[in-house]
């Protein structure tokens, strides 16, 4: 179906905001799969936090213009999916290489981090990356296991101390 300019001027409205707010992104070839299997993405990309759209090349280049995604456009060729992480930056990437791997038709063409574009081969690399509660975690325990040493360290002196007194006590008792 074709679409009227307010209607096209309603898509690079939309893609362009998402744009602004993500993380990541990705544009993936979907050439060959089956509407069932686009709905199934969509429902896992929106579980997780990523904006999935299917639109045109014109339309995309337009929106992405002055994003941090711009480095997507000279890529942007044949039909292509665009993904945005507004989470995190591995959620879009978790996402399409689960889906990837149940459908061989599903390939990742360009992937951008932040204004980078990356090579479709870091896909992985980029799922693998924490999610914020889990870089919080690992942030935390880093700082935390400092400060516990030297809390153990310094309860370690009164601690021998007490030790030492109750085997001088024992001692005389047994003598």
């Amino acid at each position: 179906m074709a679409l009227n300019y307010a209607q096209k001027e309603l898509v690079v409205a939309e893609v362009a905001e998402v744009a602004k707010t993500a993380y990541s992104a990705i544009g993936a070839e979907y050439r060959g799969l089956t509407v069932e299997q686009l709905t199934k993405l969509r429902v896992e990309a929106r579980k997780a936090g990523v904006y999935v759209r299917v639109v045109k090349n014109t339309l995309a280049r337009r929106a992405l213009e002055n994003t941090d995604f711009a480095c997507m456009q000279a890529g942007l060729r044949g039909p292509l999916l665009l993904a945005f992480g507004r989470n995190d930056p591995g959620s879009v990437a978790r996402v399409a290489e689960a889906f990837a791997k149940e459908h061989d038709k599903f390939q990742v063409k360009l992937i951008a981090v932040s204004g980078q574009l990356l090579d479709p081969s870091q896909l992985s690399m980029l799922a693998k990356m924490p999610t914020y509660e889990e870089a919080i975690s690992q942030l935390l325990s880093v700082m935390k296991a400092p400060v516990q040493k030297l809390a153990a360290t310094l309860n370690e002196v009164p601690s021998k101390l007490a030790r030492t007194l109750a085997a001088v006590r024992d001692a005389k008792q047994a003598a």
